[in-house]
């Protein structure tokens, strides 16, 4: 005989939290992702980012194997938290601009996310009505033992889908609009994310999953930053006289490339004389993990970041090194060079 509603809700439930926990595990989000979320700063806590998908997956646990009125406090539980995310997920949606790792790979939120979340709260709400007729030890599992065979049948279809839609973020390609720029120039990367083999192809890294610091003192992971948009990283030094051209230069490369995010990346404290307080803020990295993670490099070095957890392009080191660099995204991107820029003497002798 068919699963009853009391055994599949609780179950499709505990199945979605399941998932939800072990892709977060998988693919961590940040706490810059919570802040732009809005979820209340009492709660970003690097602590409480941690232990989010165990709780999730305890709580997975206690909807499946818990019925009578501990069920019915799991489902509350669960309904708690399916209205919490889908409030954030409704507010994100209305600002623009956020995205999420609600499921393991970032994505922006829209209209889509909220319907999703709306639709899940309602499960939740069916799941806690639901959990009081099933067996206070046991649950949904212990009554749903009778019809095992469609147990069985639904355990397929959603590791079959699973399956399906999984993503590996080491074997992603690169994003669509992110150009691959080796030290030869300009390439596309094929499907797979890789380079065309040739003279000077530039063999993808992944970008190194190190914590660096905001010039806010958020603390967040550098690849599942990139993951959100792409970054071209700017590693500058206040000691360095060749850092200096470069960092005064930021405002043009930002402009010159709105499809990624500039931002400086200082070996120093928050307190650097650098430290750029307003989006795109700085990031800091004092004990040198981004650069001993990729290749040991000098100032000023530039390196490009794709959204797909793979380096894009370089590292390239030195102002005119980085120019050049800089000069080849931009071809990349838009099939031409950038324009030139109007030599200041020449304007002020006419």
């Amino acid at each position: 005989m068919p699963i009853p509603f009391a055994v599949m809700l609780p179950l499709l439930l505990a199945g979605v939290l399941l998932v939800s926990a072990v892709a977060k595990l998988r693919t961590p989000g940040d706490l810059r992702e919570w802040e732009d979320l809005g979820v209340p700063r009492a709660l970003r806590r690097t602590a409480l980012l941690r232990l989010h998908p165990w709780a999730e997956g305890i709580l997975a646990i206690a909807v499946a194997a818990l019925g009578g009125w501990l069920g019915v406090l799991a489902g509350a539980a669960a309904v708690a938290l399916m209205l919490a995310y889908t409030v954030l997920v409704a507010r994100a949606a209305s600002r623009g601009g956020a995205s999420c790792t609600c499921f393991g790979a970032p994505a922006r939120v829209t209209r889509a996310t909220v319907v999703r979340n709306v639709w899940l709260t309602l499960l939740a709400i069916g799941a806690a009505v639901c959990a009081s007729g099933t067996p206070l030890a046991g649950g949904a599992l212990a009554a749903g033992v009778a019809q095992l065979p469609w147990l069985l049948a639904a355990a397929v279809a959603v590791v079959t889908t699973a399956l399906v839609l999984w993503r590996d973020p080491g074997t992603a390609s690169a994003a669509p609009g992110v150009p691959v720029v080796g030290a030869a120039g300009a390439r596309s990367a094929d499907a797979d994310g890789s380079v065309p083999e040739g003279d000077g192809d530039y063999a993808r890294r992944r970008t190194p999953a190190v914590p660096v610091t905001f010039a806010d003192g958020t603390e967040v992971n550098l690849r599942a930053l990139a993951a959100k948009k792409p970054i071209l990283l700017l590693a500058l030094s206040s000691m360095c006289g060749h850092c200096e051209t470069i960092r005064d230069r930021r405002m043009h490369y930002r402009a010159l490339l709105p499809e990624v995010d500039v931002r400086l990346l200082l070996v120093e404290p928050t307190t650097s004389r650098w430290a750029e307080r307003e989006e795109p803020q700085s990031l800091h990295d004092p004990g040198d993990y981004v650069a001993g993670s990729i290749e040991e490099w000098s100032t000023p070095t530039a390196v490009l970041l794709g959204a797909d957890g793979l380096l894009a392009g370089g590292p390239v080191t030195g102002d005119v090194a980085i120019e050049e660099f800089i000069g080849d995204v931009f071809e990349a991107l838009h099939g031409e060079r950038p324009p030139t820029e109007p030599d200041p003497a020449a304007a002020a002798a006419e």
